[in-house]
């Protein structure tokens, strides 16, 4: 049974858009592996706390990566 962890700076997402990434994630899983194994395909949200994560030896924080997505695409 496939497990399927999405890891997340805390506070960039709100709850709606956690739930639309555990759909999402399985559909595409179910695509993979077939509609027989819908029902043990686990997706898991994990959150860390602003600053727990570094890129190139710099943390990055909540507001970091909201900054991102301000961006225009």
């Amino acid at each position: 049974m496939p497990l399927v962890d999405i890891q997340l700076i805390e506070g960039v997402f709100d709850q709606g858009q956690k739930q639309q990434m555990i759909r999402d994630v399985t559909e595409a899983m179910v695509r993979v592996e077939g509609e027989s194994l819908r029902g043990v395909t686990w997706v898991r949200v994990q959150e860390f706390p602003s600053g727990a994560w570094a890129i190139g030896g710099k943390p990055l924080s909540t507001a970091d990566v909201k900054a991102v997505q301000a961006e225009p695409a």
